[in-house]
């Protein structure tokens, strides 16, 4: 099943037409497949189909769509296999591969083409127009229906222009006429499409039609918009006005001479696909002759500079003007671009005596000598556009290269620079420029040293460089030797060092530091020392204890430095080896106490954020009580259950980071209390093992406070933990400690809680009466509490304890009463978890289909609370309910989807159990063996 947004809303199955509906709820559908995979809230749907005027009663008229939908869905049985319409608090998602969808198709095939050059890359844009039938959203009024329209139109007209760069470059120019004319009248007012088709005419000898497409678009725009032709057709129209017709074309031979001044070209190049492509693009319009290639010290900018020269010397006939600007130069002296201009004029051919004094004089001088030349200009490590601006070209026949640390963003301002960002290259390029200059063989020979190796260096060039020529002055010594010596952070920059600053990490990195003013320095110290591999805006704010605004002003300056990378909105990360240098600096040049402070602010901010998520996560959770946050930071709190997890998924790794670093400062309070924040997201996600350790941490932070209840929580996690990884030392022990404590303190709710985890430890250990008797005294303790979530869990746990001794009628009395009390208080996870338990007793009442829809709807809640632990555990007995009604196919996909999400939680044994129920059933790689 297939859906269609790129014309008329529709789905398809092989070539039959599915029907949707009436146009409204084809709107429903196109809401959902816009944003496929993902939660449309209620309201936006409401917004997405009646915009800011829904009629009354509009939020059942959306439920009547929405089930006629499902419906539809259902109707095609395994032709919809994989596709569902999915409710979930607040909204409803379409599950489906986007794959299914045309236009996330359309998007990715436009992705692959940009990562690709040539022939290849012409294919996949052709492939993705293809895919358009019509307009967007065909059929479809309303406002959000327009704009979305419009959005998509765009990116379909981008896509054609990147398709007819690469015809053009090809001298297709005759091939693309029907298919530009065509666009153009659908889009008469998009100059650019003018400007190409412009172009193509030109190129294809009709300067005269050219010129009257011009004049017929320049009346359009003053009759019916008042306004003239922007900067890129005015200067495509006197482009094609002042340039003689193709055939007729003068072939010549310029007198004057022809530098050659390109460096030698850098050797073991590897990666740079992206880069190059966009560069071989550079010739198709004159405003594309300017770009600067950005990125970190070490990045490879001028060894990708070089490389793209070298190979595109035909190119330029005119010759290669090269200067080394020094602007990070580490002794501080960088050259004179007056100097630079100097050197070039004489190296067109003018003496040194008939070059003006005045400046202004000389940049005039040079404007003219490289007038109608076509000459490539690198201007290598400049440090800012004051630097280079003297030396640009007025001339569009140049092409311009510039490299620099800095974003130099006001060139593109000011003179429509083309920026390029240089990244570390990937994985695979990196191991290729490796194996390149240390050799195949003693590549292979060590390559479990080549890969720690690549993992210190991080992607970075130089690093890389560094580590080739260590390796090839010793070719005796083992790569094993080098990767040892780079195993310490603490000595890592030592190692890469071989020689003169320019093969220096740690100097190249001062450079760059020391070009800082002293906030934007201290910043970057403090962000060295930030637990975790990246961190949020928010979280930058209580680091440097600053409202957003400067915090942001800061962070753009070292995002313009190439210190600091945002790779999405609001949230930033930092080279290894530039976090190695930071560290150092802030160790040096900011004192203990502040260190510490910055450090205690950002542990408070985590912890409260964790706090304010869980929360949302488990709101029947008994609380615990935090102090007031340091010097008032805290985060705002995730809107709803969506919300938390997508803010637990991003801060995860800084979260545990941050626990080991107050453990290690002997924080304690912070130490057990983000453990116990983070309990619930951990048990959601089934990471069990890091669960384990951060409970493991919090009892020797509780064991040094004299608090019994931090105490009494952390043994009674662990023990849980332990249980959870399949131990069985030291599991009931820590247990039976935290019962004691909560006892003698008269904390009868975290008692019960502890009795309830004690039922599932001695359930999973098959001591089904021990279970039920602390089961049952859970519930008894529950039962006096007045909390319906609370005692709802221990009816439903003590259902399941019953049903382990087959007294399965009580068990489903429970399970019903505990359903019930879920349910009035919208708690999803417990009606999951109840549902599911349902399905359990069911299925061995041998109420077998009873059981299959149980544990269906408990799927679906699953998704909806992202509990993927527990979706799996469902998933694998759904199987057993569908094997045991003989549906062997169905129970194949449920064990084969269970043991996909076993094998992600690192969950062996599970997983073993999973496939040898798929090996019983003769299932492989293709499916069920029938």
């Amino acid at each position: 099943m297939e859906f269609q947004v790129l014309g008329p809303v529709g789905a398809t199955v092989g070539a039959r037409h599915v029907d949707i509906g009436p146009a409204r709820q084809r709107c429903v559908l196109a809401a959902l497949l816009i944003d496929v995979g993902q939660v449309v809230s209620t309201d936006q749907l409401i917004y997405r189909v009646w915009a800011e005027a829904p009629p009354g009663g509009a939020r059942n008229t959306l439920n009547t769509y929405l089930a006629r939908i499902r419906t539809i869905l259902q109707s095609l049985g395994t032709d919809a296999d994989g596709v569902a319409l999915v409710r979930h608090t607040g909204g409803y998602a379409l599950a489906a591969d986007p794959e299914r969808v045309d236009l996330y198709r359309f998007r990715r095939l436009v992705r692959q083409a940009r990562d690709v050059t040539g022939d290849r890359a012409g294919l996949l844009l052709r492939e993705a127009l293809d895919l358009w039938q019509a307009d967007a959203l065909t059929g479809l009024s309303g406002d959000w229906a327009e704009a979305t329209r419009a959005q998509l139109d765009d990116e379909r007209v981008t896509a054609s222009l990147l398709y007819q760069d690469i015809q053009l470059k090809r001298g297709r120019h005759e091939e693309l006429l029907p298919e530009l004319r065509d666009l153009i009248a659908s889009h008469p007012f998009d100059e650019r499409l003018v400007a190409r088709l412009m172009m193509v005419l030109y190129r294809s000898g009709r300067q005269a039609e050219a010129l009257q497409l011009y004049e017929q678009v320049r009346s359009q725009l003053a009759e019916q918009l008042g306004v003239d032709p922007g900067p890129e057709l005015q200067a495509r129209h006197l482009e094609v006005l002042s340039s003689a017709p193709v055939s007729s074309r003068p072939t010549t031979v310029s007198r004057l001479p022809v530098p050659r001044q390109l460096p030698l070209a850098p050797v073991s190049f590897e990666g740079r696909a992206r880069e190059l492509a966009a560069l071989d693009r550079m010739d198709e319009q004159t405003t594309d002759r300017l770009v600067t290639l950005v990125g970190t010290g070490g990045v490879g900018k001028t060894y990708l500079a070089l490389h793209w020269a070298h190979t595109n010397l035909d190119r330029f006939p005119d010759g290669q003007l090269f200067a080394n600007l020094r602007g990070f130069d580490t002794a501080g002296e960088y050259t004179e671009p007056l100097a630079v201009l100097r050197g070039f004029i004489e190296a067109l051919g003018v003496e040194p005596g008939a070059i003006p004094a005045d400046p202004d004089a000389q940049s005039a001088l040079y404007r003219s000598l490289v007038a109608d030349r076509r000459l490539l200009i690198v201007l290598d490590d400049a440090r800012d556009a004051a630097h280079v601006i003297p030396l640009l070209p007025g001339s569009p026949t140049c092409t311009v290269l510039i490299t620099s640390r800095n974003q130099l963003a006001d060139l593109a301002v000011t003179h429509g620079a083309r920026t390029l960002a240089l990244d570390v290259l990937d994985h695979g390029a990196a191991r290729r420029m490796l194996t390149l200059r240390i050799g195949k063989d003693r590549a292979a020979a060590e390559a479990d040293a080549v890969t720690a190796l690549l993992e210190y260096c991080a992607g970075l060039p130089l690093a890389l460089g560094i580590l080739a020529s260590r390796a090839m002055t010793h070719p005796g010594f083992p790569l094993a030797f080098l990767a040892e010596e780079l195993k310490e952070e603490s000595s890592r920059l030592d190692a890469l060092h071989v020689g003169g600053p320019g093969t220096d990490i740690r100097a190249i990195f001062a450079s760059s530091y020391h070009s800082l003013d002293p906030s934007a320095a201290r910043a970057l110290g403090l962000l060295g020392l930030a637990p975790g591999p990246t961190i949020g805006l928010l979280a930058v704010t209580a680091l440097l204890d600053l409202p957003i605004a400067r915090a942001r002003s800061l962070l753009r300056t070292l995002e313009g430095a190439h210190l600091l990378y945002q790779y999405v909105p609001q949230r930033y990360r930092m080279h290894d080896l530039v976090r190695l240098c930071a560290m150092e600096t802030a160790e040096r040049d900011i004192s203990a106490e502040e260190r510490a402070v910055a450090m205690r602010r950002l542990g408070s901010f985590y912890l409260r954020g964790a706090f304010a998520a869980d929360r949302l996560l488990y709101p029947n959770r008994a609380g615990i009580g935090l102090g007031p946050p340091v010097d008032g930071h805290a985060p705002e709190p995730p809107r709803d259950t969506a919300a938390a997890l997508a803010w637990f998924e991003a801060e995860y790794t800084c979260l545990m980071a941050t626990q080991r670093l107050t453990a290690a400062w002997g924080w304690d309070t912070v130490t057990w209390q983000l453990a116990w924040a983070l309990d619930t997201y951990c048990w959601r996600r089934v990471r069990i093992v890091d669960r384990l350790g951060m409970w493991a941490a919090a009892l020797e932070a509780a064991e040094r406070l004299e608090d019994p209840a931090a105490r009494a929580v952390a043994h009674w996690r662990l023990g849980f933990s332990r249980a959870m990884v399949g131990e069985r030392d030291g599991v009931l022990d820590p247990m039976y400690q935290a019962l004691s404590l909560f006892k003698e303190s008269g904390d009868a709710v975290s008692e019960a809680h502890v009795h309830q985890s004690l039922g599932w430890v001695l359930t999973q250990w098959g001591e089904r009466q021990q279970a039920l008797h602390h089961s049952s005294r859970a519930l008894a303790g529950f039962q006096t509490l007045d909390n319906p979530a609370w005692e709802a869990n221990a009816l439903n746990a003590a259902a399941w304890c019953l049903a382990q001794l087959d007294q399965h009628k009580q068990a489903y009395v429970y399970c019903e009463q505990a359903l019930a009390l879920f349910r009035e208080h919208d708690d999803l996870d417990g009606e999951a978890a109840t549902l599911d338990s349902m399905g359990y007793i069911s299925h061995r009442m041998g109420r077998h289909n009873e059981a299959i829809g149980h544990y269906r709807c408990a799927v679906e809640l699953r998704d909806a609370t992202g509990n993927a632990g527990q979706k799996a555990d469902t998933l694998n007995r759904l199987g057993d309910a569908h094997e045991a009604t003989g549906e062997h196919t169905e129970a194949c996909r449920a064990w084969a989807h269970a043991l996909n999400l076993y094998r992600r939680q690192h969950r062996v044994k599970d997983a073993e159990q999973a496939q040898a129920k798929l090996d019983a059933a003769g299932y492989s790689a293709a499916g069920p063996q029938m």
